[in-house]
């Protein structure tokens, strides 16, 4: 699993270090970039268009994954209810509830048992998903999260669970499913099916495949909530961390895609009616309306602005005591849950839903009023059709244990599915106790809290939708019974009590906004739901973080924030870095290759040639030393030797004066041979070190000087390429010249994407280790750099904004003198250099 090991200091989860970042940086050299830099505007046309059809497909299969989880949860439920419902109506008057409660919990059990058995085939498919998808598209590569396998599990384990009656919604595993769906489908392989092979070439890396996730990610929330538009806005805020223009449209395309498909799917499987889309996403709100015959009614007023900031301060709180309880349930369960064997996931699982059935069923026998019907329109029994709400989206009303003409509220709000206690909270103009709204959302809160983090798939939009609704229907109530407010319309309060509890929750702001106006679909509750969930976040962030952020920071992987603090900019370039570097020759030998790879977990290694006195000689004794020093000298640009180019070149100008204008400056500023300004160049005032081959590894007997000797910077390659230059024979022996040694095109480096080769499963009998690797043309010769004195705020913002893995720190003279990896620019990292950097002024 990705769940960090447990350490205890100061009642904290350290975070661990092992996380892998995402390459998007360039990582070729030019002449072998062929997919961007060779193409002609045909192939870069032929490249884009596929990109869009490629967002399309992702839209489509993620709207029926959708379709999916949406049919079988709705199977499955209206199977179990309907038993149930039958049971409880004939045991009723047999007085054998029991037998009842037998029957709801064999169904939930068996249920919630199949979703923990998926998540043990694919441990990261439990949960929401959102905190992993986040992780990914921030630059952090967490194992298995877009894995074609990870998908199955979590679609068919998320319908499970939320059949078998747990406080969880399907909205964020969709979000998830999108997402690996926007990973795996263009690159037209799995590892989960390796046989079946397609020649795919475009879309070799890690940048595309980001932004394909992107759109997977945002595709889920539209086809979530029908919210095209919010699902963007969700990647964009929540999700990426790397944004350009070009990707809004293409996401917004993908979340287009995603909407209609489920809707086109849903309308016409429910209504028999196919292209008439009446059903936009998997949760819809309902159309929110006043009745005829009440004139005193208004969706909201100004005056109720007022009432709305305060349901934004008490749902921030309640979300923050929402996130702390969590916390500690989560901290809990990887201290004495996680460690244990596996099977004791599962029966953690089975004692939630056990618990919750039970405390389900009581409560809806026990606890429920029985309230009258304040309509006569109903069909059957034992449903009544809401009024406010079309037919599309109707519920029903629950009679149990109540006389004709009255229902049990508590009965209609935990007997429904969520969705359906939602519609009742928000268009039934039927009231609810007080003392049930109150003992539901005590219940509902706690449940819900125990039950997110258990091995199974599992949202937390839609428990929080509910258990806020019922907070905001109980507020309703009681300004209509002890204020007189008979203006207020409940289900306006019921909904903004939903967002104050989810942002006090989840902390999002401008993409739940969208969201909900859309899911609503209607816009004159634009102001009170942005106004409400701004307050929420306000209130809620002044006591700790989403809950999302927490079970990020839980497991400790490297999260890079927005934004470093004000403090931070205290610190420089060199106080972070790490200076202990391990490095590659730009000719080294094979037994050097394969001795730093198997013994260092590093994903990208600095090109550097070293700095001696008495180069010349050297050159002669060896041939490897030899040609790092030749490539050193070619490779450093002067100003000298640039104009000499100049010069040169400017020989062939038609003019004669500036023909021996030339001629008169080469002659001035060119030296005698013996005295060469490149060499003098070279020269360092330090004394030499050691004559040390590029294939020794460093002595306990080095002093701190030759240890951490001057390091000229020429570039980095990646742990990746190495391997594949290895496996695919690339070297020349010391016998011949580095033109000998086979070229590979960018095709061929990036032919095993994303699932290079692994040192460990190289056969090394088949290597020669004398043999010298040339790494210079697959290198990157021009990295993003920073000097040693660049504010940390700035090394920051490079790092964050252009997606980098690696960051050198060179200092004036090019010499690198440290790297800075996401590692060294997470809070806690900062937040410890900046300790160090008082203690010492």
């Amino acid at each position: 699993t990705i769940l960090g090991e447990t350490h205890e200091e100061e009642d904290e989860i350290l975070p661990r270090k092992d996380y892998e970042s995402l390459d998007y940086d360039r990582c070729i050299n030019d002449p072998y970039l062929e997919v961007l830099e060779s193409m002609d505007n045909k192939k870069a046309q032929r490249y884009e268009a596929v990109k869009w059809v490629m967002v399309f497909a992702i839209g489509v299969c993620t709207g029926l994954v959708g379709l999916f989880v949406d049919f079988f949860v709705r199977l499955f439920t209206q199977l179990k209810f309907r038993v149930v419902q039958s049971s409880v109506e004939e045991c009723t008057e047999k007085g054998c509830l029991a037998l009842s409660l037998l029957e709801l919990l064999g169904f939930n059990l068996t249920f919630v048992f199949l979703a923990s058995l998926l998540v043990l085939i694919q441990p990261v498919a439990a949960g929401s998903g959102i905190p992993e998808i986040k992780c990914y598209l921030n630059g952090v590569k967490v194992p298995g999260v877009v894995r074609l396998r990870t998908v199955v599990c979590k679609a068919m384990g998320v319908l499970f669970s939320v059949a078998g009656g747990l406080f969880v919604g399907k909205e964020g595993p969709m979000i998830h499913s999108g997402a690996v769906v926007g990973a795996g489908l263009p690159q037209f392989q799995s590892i989960s099916l390796r046989k079946i092979q397609f020649n795919f070439p475009y879309f070799r890396s890690d940048r595309d495949k980001r932004d394909f996730v992107s759109a997977g990610a945002a595709a889920g929330v539209a086809a979530a909530f029908g919210a095209p538009i919010g699902g963007t806005l969700f990647s964009l805020e929540e999700g990426s961390s790397f944004w350009n223009q070009g990707l809004t449209w293409k996401v917004l395309f993908c979340s287009m895609a995603a909407t209609f498909t489920l809707n086109f799917f849903r309308s016409g499987i429910q209504f028999g009616s196919w292209g008439s889309f009446q059903l936009p996403g998997l949760l819809n709100f309902g159309e929110f309306k006043c009745s005829e015959s009440d004139k005193k009614c208004h969706l909201w007023t100004a005056v109720d602005l007022g009432f709305f900031i305060l349901m934004g301060i008490v749902g921030g709180l309640l979300g923050a005591t929402f996130n702390c309880l969590n916390k500690r349930l989560a901290k809990y369960r990887m201290r004495n849950v996680h460690p244990k064997p596996k099977l004791v996931r599962v029966l953690e699982s089975l004692l939630v839903s056990l618990t919750t059935t039970v405390v389900v069923f009581v409560a809806s026998m026990v606890l429920g009023e029985c309230r009258q019907i304040s309509s006569t329109s109903h069909s059957g029994n034992d449903t009544l059709s809401l009024q406010g709400v079309s037919e599309d989206v109707n519920s029903s009303i629950k009679t149990f244990f109540c006389p004709n003409e009255t229902y049990n509220d508590m009965a209609t709000l935990f007997f429904n599915p969520q969705e359906s206690a939602i519609l009742q909270l928000f268009h039934q103009d039927g009231t609810f106790s007080p003392v049930t709204l109150s003992l539901f959302f005590l219940l509902y809160f706690l449940l819900s809290c125990w039950t997110y983090g258990i091995s199974v798939p599992s949202g937390l939009f839609v428990p929080s939708l509910l258990c806020g609704a019922a907070f905001g229907r109980l507020v309703a109530n009681l300004l209509k019974s002890y204020i007189g407010l008979d203006h207020i319309y409940s289900g306006t309060f019921a909904l903004i009590g939903a967002a104050a509890f989810l942002g006090g929750v989840v902390r999002m702001t401008i993409s739940l906004t969208v969201i909900l106006i859309e899911s609503t679909n209607e816009i004159t509750y634009g102001l009170p739901i942005m106004i409400t969930l701004m307050v929420a976040k306000w209130t809620g962030d002044f006591f700790n973080k989403g809950i999302y952020d927490i079970h990020v920071n839980l497991r400790g992987v490297p999260l890079l924030e927005w934004e470093t603090e004000v403090e931070m900019d205290k610190l420089r370039a060199s106080d972070i870095m790490e200076p202990n570097l391990t490095y590659v020759y730009p000719h080294t030998r094979i037994q050097s290759l394969v001795s730093i790879l198997r013994t260092t977990v590093h994903h990208a290694f600095p090109v550097v040639t070293e700095n001696r006195g008495n180069e010349r000689e050297f050159m002669k004794g060896n041939q490897l030393i030899s040609n790092n020093i030749k490539f050193k000298k070619s490779s450093i640009l002067t100003r000298a030797g640039e104009q000499r180019k100049r010069s040169q070149s400017m020989k062939s100008y038609p003019s004669s004066e500036l023909r021996n204008m030339c001629d008169e400056h080469i002659a001035t500023e060119e030296p005698p041979e013996k005295e060469d300004l490149l060499q003098q160049m070279l020269e360092r005032r330090y004394t030499p070190y050691p004559n040390l081959y590029p294939d020794q590894s460093p002595s306990e007997e080095w002093t701190m000087e030759e240890r951490f000797r001057p390091l000229t910077f020429h570039g980095l390659i990646l742990r990746s390429q190495l391997v594949t230059l290895l496996v695919r024979g690339v070297c020349y022996s010391e016998s011949q010249s580095s033109a000998s040694q086979p070229r590979l095109s960018h095709a061929e480096m990036s032919e095993d994407y994303p699932r290079y080769p692994d040192i460990h499963d190289l056969d090394l009998t088949l290597l020669n280790p004398r043999m010298i690797v040339d790494v210079t043309p697959y290198m990157n010769p021009s990295p993003f750099a920073v000097s040693p004195n660049t504010h940390v705020s700035q090394v920051f913002n490079l790092f964050r904004t252009m997606g980098l893995r690696h960051l050198p720190v060179v200092n004036a003279v090019g010499e690198i003198v440290g790297i800075i990896t996401r590692h060294n620019l997470t809070h806690e990292f900062l937040q410890a250099r900046l300790r160090q950097h008082y203690q010492t002024i």
